[in-house]
């Protein structure tokens, strides 16, 4: 499993409000993206923005962050982490890949 943390700088057009309800609108079509486990999109105060994904693979990620780049034409900050565990306490197991993921 991998990490992946997105961040990129909001136009001031954009404030927090407005980028929340973005992210709610879009929130559900998240849910057909091959790979994606989970998704967190988060604001700051500011003026940044962005997500935490949990991906079944990097090949998945590096693929819908293509696209976001040709969308959007822009390139938010990408950074890869490998997942050693996952706790989340909304369900009961702990996600524990392969360490050589």
């Amino acid at each position: 499993m991998i990490t992946t943390i997105v961040q990129y700088r909001l136009p001031p057009s954009i404030d927090q409000a407005a980028c929340a309800e973005h992210f709610r609108r879009i929130a559900p079509g998240f849910r057909d993206v091959p790979g994606l486990i989970r998704k967190q999109s988060i604001y700051a105060e500011d003026g940044w923005a962005g997500g935490a994904y949990l991906w079944r693979g990097r090949a998945d990620a590096e693929a819908f962050y293509y696209g976001i780049r040709k969308r959007y034409g822009m390139d938010p900050e990408i950074r890869y982490f490998h997942t050693a565990a996952v706790t989340d306490n909304s369900v009961d197991p702990v996600l524990l890949p392969a360490a050589a993921e």
